[in-house]
């Protein structure tokens, strides 16, 4: 493989054949792009940006209100250090926000159902519910374009996706606040998402994030492009595409950052139950096409199975609140 120093661009609004040739190459060669055209408004994403920032100047207490040990479903506030990727310490705070929806889980059915739920929102900022709503918006319609493009550009049918999303899928925003001065160096750790697809705002300026391409020891770094989204896969797709499309690791590193960094990446998850459809590949691309199994850390394709295990190692805190197994996936 050629050596990549930058992450490919890929413009939403190329014409339809372009546009789905750079979007399987840059998906299967780095598994990190960025995305132009996508017509956001850039007036919502700086709505965005601005009550993250409200959110996180909140006093600790109004934060600490609302904090996601409360939650049965994993959804609310996490303070600095208190979530881990592969057991080590992340050096970030966060709230994480999924659809508003009523609790589901319940004895005798299998446990990922938990995951749906009602959100925690702090009092201090009653506009956030409605901006989240509209960014939620906004991003469902970019992510379900780029997955119908993606399964044209892999000889399968537009809508192959279509039924895994409908009803009600899981998605998932997090909005993130990284110290310009940290206990660590770990922002988030070294890791892969566990669902379809990730669209993430990062704010102009910022620096930290950084990707490291299949089979590759280097770490590419990954800055903030005006005006576009930066995508990457996760490991469903991987799954769909026999390992075509890659699911890339990343992390944020805070050894260089001299300001603090907000991040707020959209998480496009199918319904908890949805099993992803493993698509068959041409011949040309099946060929190129190479995923391995590693039986210490099992992909499941049912996309519930997928997230509950991320949760149980990532807030450890929370499962044992709430009295959930972290040996238990189903």
């Amino acid at each position: 493989m050629p050596s990549v120093t930058a992450l490919p661009v890929v413009d939403l609004q190329a014409a339809p054949g372009c546009l789905r040739d750079n979007l399987r190459e840059a998906a299967h060669e780095v598994g990190f792009f960025y995305l132009t055209g996508h017509e956001v408004p850039a007036a919502l994403a700086a709505r965005v940006l601005e009550v993250a920032r409200r959110l996180f100047q909140l006093p600790q207490a109004d934060k600490d209100a609302v904090a996601m040990v409360r939650s049965p479903h994993f959804r609310g506030y996490t303070r600095l250090g208190g979530e881990l990727t592969r057991g080590e310490v992340d050096w970030r705070e966060q709230i994480d926000i999924g659809p508003e929806r009523p609790p589901i889980g319940g004895p005798g059915k299998p446990d990922y159902l938990w995951l749906q739920g009602p959100n925690q929102w702090p009092a201090a900022l009653p506009e956030l519910p409605g901006i989240i709503d509209e960014w939620d918006a906004a991003l469902t319609g970019v992510a379900r374009t780029l997955l119908r493009h993606w399964a044209a550009s892999l000889g399968s049918p537009p809508d192959v996706f279509d039924s895994a999303f409908a009803g009600t899928p899981a998605t998932l925003i997090k909005i993130i606040r990284y110290p310009a001065r940290a206990a660590s160096s770990q922002g988030v750790g070294a890791h892969r998402d566990s669902g379809v697809l990730t669209l993430l705002l990062a704010e102009p300026g910022s620096r930290g994030l950084q990707v490291r391409r299949p089979g590759s020891q280097e770490w590419i770094d990954v800055p903030p492009l005006e005006g576009a989204f930066i995508v990457n896969i996760g490991e469903l797709l991987e799954i769909a595409t026999g390992g075509y499309l890659r699911a890339t690791e990343h992390r944020v590193d805070l050894r260089e950052p001299a300001t603090e960094r907000i991040s707020v990446p959209y998480f496009f998850n199918p319904r908890l139950d949805a099993r992803i459809p493993v698509l068959s590949l041409p011949d040309e691309l099946a060929a190129r096409a190479d995923r391995v199994d590693d039986p210490s850390d099992p992909i499941f394709s049912v996309y519930g199975r997928n997230a509950w295990k991320s949760r149980l190692r990532a807030h450890p805190d929370v499962a044992e609140a709430h009295g959930y197994s972290a040996g238990r996936v189903d």
